[in-house]
């Protein structure tokens, strides 16, 4: 039994979009419910990488679609239950933390700000400089290069301080690129002042490009409670 997300038990009913297959239904456990998929278990999944990438955007489509609609826990793609008792044993036995965790999640989204180092912008050194006047010039470019390598990691440091003291639930995620991916979890009705902190903060960081994501399912704030 192909499993989406976990949410409230909703009181009036969801519009539920199609799957992987066919439409998703609502399975209820008391205060609990699970947007599940019966015709479709891991067994079933499409093997070549064309369908699979099909079947990964369903899953991601039907997610994005309920989370338009309500709070949910929302599951990584492929995750699955063996029958419909070990689904319902399932939502029973971790009931409050579910339910704790989706009273947190209450009107909030997750947003992606990428943070891009923009390259040092290094001055070519005229061809017609020769001997020690060429030593200068190297040397003065390296040190104009470090110091904008240093006021390059002073103002990421000023950007993630700003961040975290107005959104303190985020995760900090860094490329070998040197791009860090911060995910803040944010009151929807904050998205706004979301958007003109970034605009504020881009302005004031010239070494960095900040490009802020819209309004996602929490998918980085479930993983220390979903099992």
């Amino acid at each position: 039994m192909y499993t989406y997300a976990f949410l409230k038990t909703p009181l009036t009913p969801l519009t539920l979009p199609k799957g992987i297959t066919a439409f998703v239904q609502t399975t209820n456990a008391g205060q609990l419910s699970a947007i599940v998929e019966p015709a479709v278990t891991l067994e079933h999944l499409p093997q070549d990488d064309a369908s699979l990438v099909q079947a990964v955007l369903a899953h991601d489509r039907v997610i994005r679609s309920l989370f338009l609609q309500t709070t949910i826990l929302p599951l990584r793609f492929g995750t699955s239950f063996n029958s419909l008792p070990s689904l319902l044993a399932h939502l029973q036995a971790h009931r409050q933390a579910y339910l704790g965790k989706l009273a947190q999640l209450e009107g909030q989204a997750e947003y992606m700000l990428k943070l891009t180092p923009i390259p040092f912008p290094e001055v070519a050194i005229a061809s017609d400089i020769r001997g020690k006047d060429y030593f200068i010039a190297k040397k003065q470019q390296y040190q104009a290069q470090l110091l904008y390598q240093n006021q390059q990691q002073e103002a990421l440091r000023q950007i993630e301080q700003s961040v975290a003291q107005t959104y303190p639930h985020h995760y900090i995620n860094e490329s070998q690129t040197g791009e860090k991916t911060l995910y803040l979890l944010v009151a929807r009705h904050l998205d706004s002042q979301l958007w003109q902190q970034i605009q504020s903060l881009q302005q004031k960081s010239p070494h960095w490009e900040l490009t802020l994501g819209e309004a996602l399912p929490p998918y980085h704030f479930v993983s220390d409670t979903v099992s």
